[in-house]
């Protein structure tokens, strides 16, 4: 009998749950991925799992704002070759799901069908932004608990997580805002988070009223409003999640600006800044894919990356 060896490529490895990760977690830390090299860095780094999302994702492969310029159809692409790359649980961002319970059911079978996890819904009226900009306005409670019931029936696994983000705590207030979440929970949402607290006070009045639920918030560092704290903070105002959607593209961003710089002023690459050509393709899993050709082709030329540095 042959024993194959095993390939990086992780679509079809089983992913443990969202609440099985939120169980082993306290709180569960979020890095954002925008593309499916940052998913496999995160994956090696050691978390349990990871988040895609919007602000990060429309940046970097259409280099728009997040104001609602890039919907499923372009967003869907982004996602489906990210989890591929990645066997960890993954939360995915489905916006305000672009549209009414039709479009939910759409937007919630297409990414579960791709291999999400869990997938958080928004109240924001549409065109939505991101959820520390200002200027945001939400629809009626009622309509987005509709379609919160509609992504609960619309999963075809109940191990599905779907999370319900209110944005009314800017226009409407956090009296609001907390009665919202309330009720998504009671129409069907596993978890609930209010986008873009501001104050501690704010925080741990949150916390307080739904501690027991599983709970996000996001930190937006770089700018964002919500504070930053240490996630042992958090967790004990109750938060289980904690989302940070700049965290890395924000470097990554930074670290672009610097390399285009450098090359143009003619600076070579920095040791200490960059990998090199054999870390790279460690990263991307190339002695797998070398063995796998060594089992299954043979005699082919052989993959590898040269040691010494080119003069």
């Amino acid at each position: 009998m042959t024993t194959h060896v095993p390939l990086v490529n992780t679509q079809k490895r089983p992913r443990k749950t969202w609440r099985e990760v939120l169980d082993d977690s306290a709180p569960l830390l979020l890095p954002m991925a925008h593309d499916a090299l940052t998913a496999k860095v995160i994956e090696q780094a050691g978390y349990p799992a990871y988040q895609i999302g919007g602000f990060a994702l429309v940046g970097s492969r259409f280099g728009y704002p997040d104001i609602d310029l890039a919907q499923f159809g372009e967003n869907s692409a982004v996602m489906r070759d990210t989890i591929a790359a990645c066997s960890l649980p993954v939360l995915v961002d489905a916006d305000d799901a672009y549209g009414d319970a039709k479009n939910v059911a759409r937007v919630v079978q297409g990414y579960e069908a791709m291999g999400a996890s869990a997938i958080f819904l928004e109240d924001q009226q549409a065109p939505k932004r991101c959820g520390h900009m200002l200027g945001k306005k939400v629809i009626p409670a009622e309509q987005h608990a509709g379609k919160l019931r509609a992504a609960a029936a619309a999963r075809h696994n109940p191990e599905t997580f779907i999370m319900a983000r209110t944005d009314a705590l800017a226009p409407l207030g956090l009296d609001e805002a907390l009665r919202r979440a309330e009720l998504y929970l009671k129409s069907g949402a596993d978890g609930v988070y209010i986008e873009a607290v501001q104050t501690d006070e704010q925080l741990e009045k949150v916390g307080e009223a739904l501690r027991g639920a599983p709970l996000a918030t996001s930190i937006l560092e770089g700018g964002g409003r919500t504070p930053w704290k240490d996630p042992k903070d958090f967790h004990a105002m109750g938060y289980t999640m904690l989302l940070y959607p700049t965290t890395v593209i924000f470097r990554v961003a930074r670290a672009i600006q610097k390399a285009v710089e450098d090359l143009k002023a003619g600076r070579e690459m920095p040791v200490d800044d960059a990998l090199t050509f054999a870390q790279y393709e460690e990263l991307l899993g190339l002695p797998e894919w070398a063995a796998w050709e060594d089992e299954f082709v043979g005699g082919h030329d052989p993959f590898g990356v040269p040691q010494a540095k080119a003069a």
